[in-house]
């Protein structure tokens, strides 16, 4: 069948249910992924045929796109601070947000001009610490996750892509009942968390393509106690981080002044509150007094 045929039969499919554009973008990143075919290949060989074989693994993964399976698992992979991560159905997928995080984090270390000790808690892929230690010369970075399969992504990630990310396993909730973890025992000049933070009632606004196929253990967090992760790290980082060491936190849009308030009550300082991409309240700095 003819390349450009399969790609019309794409929009035909799923254009009702991603729209025209992420369509177009689904079809290039699999041809590419599966055929090594850049974009503009339509445009040179317009008469390109792909052969039986081809046609099975590309409508494989137009099957899964009707189920609404995220692109990222069909792949396997997900692009992130221009880095290719493996991801699967047990650790979330990087998101651009986060990327913004680490530019923050990146922005600010690289001044120091020092070595540096850096936790990253509920780690997942490990995107955020693997991203760190491929940009920064002197880093001594670690990585915790209470999920073991989390962390068999995540050390992967780390093997492939060169990097040298020291993973824990550990509970955020239960760090001061840790007796294995010696690692944790030391004093750090960063702590970064993007631990869950989407409330039940907040499912509503969620895709379907989300819900059910990414790990609810790293999403939601109950309606009354939305924080508790928060809480978590934030006395973990009271106790853990060395003199003006630094807090970063992913966070719930629309949590941000009590995310603040936290750190304030915790005695940190010269706290920063960013807003997204999307001109959201997303990430937040503080600094331990």
């Amino acid at each position: 069948m003819l390349l450009r045929e399969i790609k019309n039969i794409f929009h035909l499919e799923l254009d009702a249910i991603y729209g025209k554009d992420e369509v177009n973008s689904f079809f290039y990143l699999l041809i590419e992924h599966y055929f090594n075919l850049e974009r503009f290949v339509l445009v040179m060989q317009p008469e390109l045929n792909l052969d039986k074989e081809q046609e099975t693994a590309i409508f494989g993964a137009l099957s899964e796109l009707k189920l609404e399976k995220p692109i990222q698992h069909i792949t396997g992979t997900a692009h992130f601070m221009d880095l290719d991560f493996k991801v699967n159905k047990h650790v979330l997928i990087p998101r651009p947000e986060t990327e913004e995080l680490v530019r923050w984090i990146l922005d600010d270390v690289k001044e120091l001009n020092r070595s540096l000790t850096i936790l990253d808690m509920g780690t997942g892929s490990g995107c955020i610490p693997v991203s760190l230690d491929k940009n920064l010369t002197d880093a001594d970075i670690f990585g915790l996750d209470i999920s073991v399969d989390a962390l068999a992504v995540a050390k992967e990630n780390n093997k492939l892509l060169h990097a040298d990310v020291t993973f824990l396993q550990a509970d955020i909730l239960s760090l001061d009942k840790e007796t294995s973890a010696k690692e944790l025992e030391r004093k750090f000049d960063v702590i970064i968390s993007n631990p869950p933070y989407v409330r039940e009632l907040e499912k509503a606004e969620m895709q379907n393509n989300v819900i059910d196929n990414e790990p609810s253990l790293a999403l939601f967090v109950p309606d009354n106690d939305p924080l508790k992760f928060y809480k978590a790290v934030v006395d973990f980082a009271a106790e853990h981080l060395n003199e003006n060491g630094c807090l970063y936190l992913e966070i719930n849009q629309y949590l941000g002044e009590e995310t603040k308030q936290l750190l304030l009550d915790s005695n940190f300082k010269t706290i920063g509150l960013r807003k997204d991409m999307f001109g959201n309240d997303r990430m937040i700095k503080g600094v331990r007094k």
